[in-house]
């Protein structure tokens, strides 16, 4: 397409739609019946900007968040960004050992919380890694742990010891004048990093990805453009906001178009299809088990989702039946599939309204404008023909700035002619769609999150008795892939599964604990000594049956 680059920092492009469509609603909850046009959200945003600035959030902080898609939490992502900080997104999977990792890696110094989600405590948690909060000065905390730590904020009105709550926040902007806002928004550039969001690799540990407001301004909006958004659109977004599907191609190609959100706190199948039905929504984003859990509610029927027509399914591969029930019982005629990665702010490449379903479930499209893709021998780096596999490189504006203090890993992500390894396995055709044939050698896709077996075995090795253990990705039905893991243990250890998820339990993410779990005496290996991970897998058929199981045919797995 001719049309150029946004370079706007995410505070102008909302501006900028403030004065374009200032009486469209911007933001909606249902279940608290919640409304806010682009004028009063401008107002929030600028108020919770200005009390951060009066209590001391400099330029190029960062500025952590641990929440569910709590109404304040776009907010703080475009105040953080007016004021030039760095907002920096915390999975809400998370537990103790992970939050410890992330606020120690990315020398965060501002961290919001919620009280907590699902079965973590998220102050308690807190509280146990910070005692210092309780006995400090609030703004003056000094953390043996996390020295660079300096504020933390509860993401709600309720007060907690160490903590500001949000009306203290706001209350704080009269203190910030009129003129340092001002000046403060002027020193910012389109090519500051305005977000960072971890994501792990195959190396084992989460590493921060970078993002400008180039980055993600511009391919927030295209992904919007590509399913022909308007101002007189309306978007569910059930994903968490914390991966870049939610805030990026949700939130900033909303925003981008003057077209309204309406937000779930977290997924519950009800839940979206009132919100569908009530604030007559014109397109709905989520992962092939969101779509799946709503078509087979038992309450499906009752509800009326004739004014949908676009969005996208992302996350991990659609099946053609599960496509065709959202086109033809959903009534999304114009969705959309897309496929990325953080890396790149997140998508590459999109299929468009008017593909055919054979490439809306066999490809994930094109090109986005203003990237450019190419296949190329994994070893040599020779750029591939038409139908030809290897790997997935792309480059242009949304590639990331790299990862935070890490130039080692950056350098082998980002050749030095700026393309972007994916370590996604792909094939092109002749006209330019793309098929995703492999992936990072052994990440596992359960429901939508990515999970890094390496991160996984490197914490099961520090538990005594276990000599070795190899993570793999378990086929399921419901969810793609669960996790599996093939334990080496001492031979005078007495060790069973449950020890092992009892172990990960409270220190990791509940979706990457094991489901399935096996005591082995050795490994199928490769002449070099290398383990042969996919005969774990075909192996796992076997070991772990059950109705969800896929045969080694279904998974097909290849030879690698």
């Amino acid at each position: 397409m001719s049309e150029p680059l946004r370079k706007l920092t995410l505070g102008q492009m909302l501006d900028d739609t403030i004065g374009r469509y200032p009486d469209n609603e911007a933001l909606v909850y249902v279940d608290r019946d919640l409304r806010m046009t682009y004028t009063e959200f401008g107002r929030v945003v600028d108020q919770l900007a200005r009390g951060l600035m009066a209590l001391g959030v400099a330029k190029g902080e960062k500025v952590a968040v641990w929440a569910t898609n709590v109404p304040y939490w776009v907010a703080l992502q475009f105040a953080t960004a007016k004021i030039g900080a760095i907002l920096l997104t915390v999975n809400t999977n998370y537990k103790r050992a992970e939050l410890a990792y992330l606020l120690e890696q990315s020398e965060t110094e501002n961290l919001f919380i919620i009280d907590g989600h699902m079965d973590t405590d998220y102050l308690q948690t807190v509280y146990d890694l910070v005692p210092e909060l309780k006995k400090q000065e609030r703004g003056r905390l000094q953390s043996a742990r996390f020295p660079h730590l300096k504020r933390l904020f509860f993401l709600g009105m309720e007060k907690h010891r160490g903590f500001y709550a949000l009306p203290e926040v706001m209350a704080m902007a009269a203190m910030t004048p009129p003129e340092a806002y001002a000046a403060r928004q002027a020193e910012l550039t389109p090519d500051d990093v305005v977000n960072m969001q971890y994501t792990s690799g195959t190396t084992g540990f989460p590493k921060g990805v970078m993002l400008t407001h180039v980055n993600i301004g511009n391919n927030g909006y295209w992904v919007a453009r590509n399913q022909r958004f308007s101002e007189k659109d309306r978007l569910c977004v059930p994903v968490p906001l914390f991966h870049c599907f939610g805030c990026v191609m949700g939130v900033l190609g909303a925003v981008s178009h003057g077209a309204t959100l309406v937000i779930l706190e977290k997924f519950d199948p009800v839940q979206l299809m009132a919100s569908v039905e009530q604030e007559r929504c014109t397109a709905l984003y989520g992962v092939p088990t969101m779509f799946i859990a709503v078509l087979g509610h038992k309450l499906f029927d009752k509800f009326d989702f004739s004014s949908l027509r676009t969005g996208i399914m992302a996350g991990s591969p659609c099946p053609v039946q599960v496509m065709r029930q959202v086109i033809d019982k959903m009534n999304l005629r114009e969705i959309t599939i897309c496929y990325g990665l953080t890396e790149a702010s997140p998508v590459i490449t999109q299929t468009l309204p008017d593909d055919d379903l054979r490439r809306r479930t066999e490809t994930v499209g094109r090109a986005m404008p203003h990237i450019d893709v190419k296949i190329v021998d994994p070893e040599t780096g020779r750029i591939l023909g038409p139908g030809e596999q290897g790997e997935v490189c792309c480059r242009g504006y949304s590639v990331m700035k790299g990862y935070y203090n890490m130039p080692e890993a950056t350098a082998k992500t980002i050749d030095n002619e700026s393309w972007l390894h994916s370590g996604d396995l792909g094939v092109m055709d002749a006209d330019g769609y793309l098929a995703i044939t492999g992936r990072h050698k052994d990440m596992i896709i359960r429901g939508g999150e990515n999970i890094y077996p390496r991160e996984i075995e490197e914490f099961i090795y520090r538990m005594e008795g276990v000599v070795d253990v190899q993570v793999v990705g378990v086929p399921s039905r419901k969810y793609g892939e669960e996790v599996g893991a093939f334990v080496i243990k001492k031979p005078e250890v007495d060790l069973k599964a449950e020890d092992i998820q009892d172990f990960c339990r409270g220190q990791i993410s509940r979706f990457k604990i094991p489901r399935h779990i096996a005591f082995v005496d050795g490994y199928p290996m490769t002449a070099s000594g290398k383990v042969q991970k996919y005969k774990l897998q075909e192996m796992s058929v076997a070991l772990f049956p059950g109705p969800d199981r896929m045969s080694v045919e279904e998974m097909g797995i290849a030879n690698k």
